[in-house]
């Protein structure tokens, strides 16, 4: 059988539906919502999900080493935690969520890409548009046959706390915040205890859910440009996304991949870290 070419960065579910089963293909149900969501993603699961998906924990799988949320795990435990899920190093995989909106597909979109695996993409519609068609559900939880992945990391997709702050003083990179324009003006209480109201001093503001529709795809390339653009982001310079602690962040690198800009990272630590009580300055 002929290996099929995987769109990136995102793929439709027709496609998805026609390549369903094949050995070299996994699909990942990243969804995660926060507290006040009142969802629980894993129970969601195993209610239904796509055939054959295999269930990402975001709160497991997230470095344990630290008090931040969701930070990037070490090289080593990429490797031992993503050939855990059977993804080798040529496999294809799709990510999707049921948030409407990419919340957390797109975080584990990136945490491959970081990790060194191309051959990634998003459901463009996550599980809204997979419902919505009436495509094949099914209940319980797969489990993974385990393999081995090389990690190649890729550092430059990455932004550290030390990078921004170096960031305040280059007017040429740019800085978005994907965060409601509430908790970007801190003019809504932050969902996490411990953290200030506002944003990093320069940031522009473009809330993740301004880049989807109604049936939670992405907007025409040309509408999510202009959203970019009345933004304020220059498509042409270094962009470092940010958001409450670096999930939803990678909602705006997906957007950007799709417009074919490939200088951005995200910022790992994100409002988690630079919103603490003793963190760097904040802007209102």
């Amino acid at each position: 059988m002929t290996r099929a070419p995987l769109p990136l960065p995102v793929v439709s579910t027709a496609w998805l539906h026609e390549h369903l089963g094949e050995p070299d293909l996994v699909v990942l149900d990243a969804s995660w919502y926060l507290p006040s969501a009142g969802r629980d993603p894993h129970a969601e699961y195993e209610q239904a999900h796509i055939p054959g998906a295999l269930f990402w924990d975001l709160d497991v799988n997230s470095s344990h080493a630290t008090t931040l949320p969701h930070m990037l795990p070490s090289a080593g435990e990429l490797a031992h935690l993503i050939g855990g899920y059977g993804i080798g190093d040529r496999t294809r995989v799709v990510v999707y969520d049921g948030s409407n909106a990419n919340l957390s597909a797109a975080r584990v979109w990136w945490t491959l890409r970081v990790a060194g695996l191309e051959t990634v993409a998003v459901l463009d519609g996550g599980m809204t548009a997979w419902r919505s068609e009436g495509r094949p559900l099914e209940v319980g939880a797969n489990r993974p046959v385990p393999c081995r992945f090389t990690v190649r990391f890729r550092p430059e997709l990455v932004a550290s706390l030390e990078t921004v702050r170096a960031r305040l003083n280059i007017p040429r990179l740019q800085l978005v915040d994907a965060r409601s324009g509430g908790r970007f003006h801190g003019t809504e209480p932050e969902p996490r205890p411990g953290l200030r109201g506002g944003h990093i001093p320069g940031a522009r503001n473009l809330p993740f859910g301004e880049l989807t529709g109604s049936d939670g795809r992405l907007v025409p390339v040309d509408e999510l440009k202009r959203r970019f653009t009345e933004a304020g982001i220059d498509l042409e310079g270094d962009v470092i996304a940010s958001c409450g602690s670096g999930v939803s962040a990678c909602a705006l690198g997906l957007g950007l991949e799709v417009l074919g800009h490939h200088r951005w990272a995200v910022y790992d630590g994100s409002w988690a870290e630079w919103g603490r009580e003793e963190g760097p300055p904040v802007e209102r």
